[in-house]
């Protein structure tokens, strides 16, 4: 499956720039970032369209598995600085207690992470800022071995938010999360996929035949199995384990109709 063929896009829909579209295709959803001569930037409005698809995935019982690409040659530069400025500016005119843009684009990235379904992030090219969290928060990272990545938040002078830190150390490691941002240096996909950050990188050409081979995987899978082991699985990551809860996931699936 390529751009414009099956769970995609035609080719002239997806070259005009809009907020994230949502394409299913049997139990499948893909979402793709659509602001191609932007490097699929996102905007503020963004925020809330995407939160909308999440909830919308996750009320639909046909849908087992996500996926999140982008349109054209870059998978996101990440959330657009000029909207974090403005509203950061908004937010100190309103006053203690209001809303921020990194708030809003981090609310959206643990939503993500928090999906009750497996997520696959199709990394179709450069992977920049705000968006490399993006892509750590799903569940699995497949990459065309073109693929580049950095975080220059040092360089822009700006502290990322601590949920996007803890989500890198926790997937990458501390040392490999303090090379990445306090050096704000780009790595290719072969480092991508050496510390972890990918799950996999292949040529351009297979890079829809993997997606949907894991995807595939996946939905063949048992979702209220899959929608508790994942939800452990992040739970441990955090270092937040409800045991309890866990505990009873598992009871239960001992006697559930899966």
């Amino acid at each position: 499956m390529t751009d414009g063929q099956a769970g995609h896009p035609p080719h002239d829909t997806a070259r005009e720039a809009s907020p994230p579209l949502l394409i299913k295709e049997g139990a499948r959803a893909t979402i793709r970032l659509n602001r191609p001569r932007h490097l699929n930037r996102l905007q503020a409005e963004d925020l809330g369209v995407l939160l909308g698809l999440f909830a919308q995935i996750e009320a639909d019982a046909e849908i087992r598995v996500v996926v999140l690409t982008g349109t054209g040659r870059a998978f996101s530069a990440g959330y657009d600085l000029g909207s974090i400025a403005e509203r950061t500016d908004g937010a100190n005119a309103a006053g203690a207690g209001a809303p921020d843009a990194g708030s809003a684009f981090e609310v959206m990235v643990n939503r993500l992470e928090d999906l009750a379904l497996p997520t696959i992030c199709r990394l179709n090219g450069g992977d920049y800022g705000g968006a490399t969290d993006l892509a750590l928060a799903c569940a699995f990272r497949i990459g065309v071995d073109t693929a580049e990545m950095f975080m220059p938040a040092a360089r822009l002078g700006l502290h990322y938010y601590p949920s996007g830190i803890k989500r890198y150390v926790s997937r990458l490691g501390a040392d490999n999360a303090k090379r990445l941002f306090l050096t704000a240096e780009k790595i290719g996909a072969p480092e991508m996929l050496r510390i972890g950050y990918l799950t996999a990188i292949v040529p351009a050409e297979a890079l829809d035949e993997e997606v949907d081979r894991l995807a595939s995987l996946l939905a063949g899978n048992a979702p209220i199995a899959m929608r508790g082991i994942k939800r452990t699985i992040n739970e441990f990551a955090r270092g937040g384990l409800d045991e309890e809860a866990a505990a009873h996931r598992h009871r239960a699936s001992m006697q559930g109709a899966e």
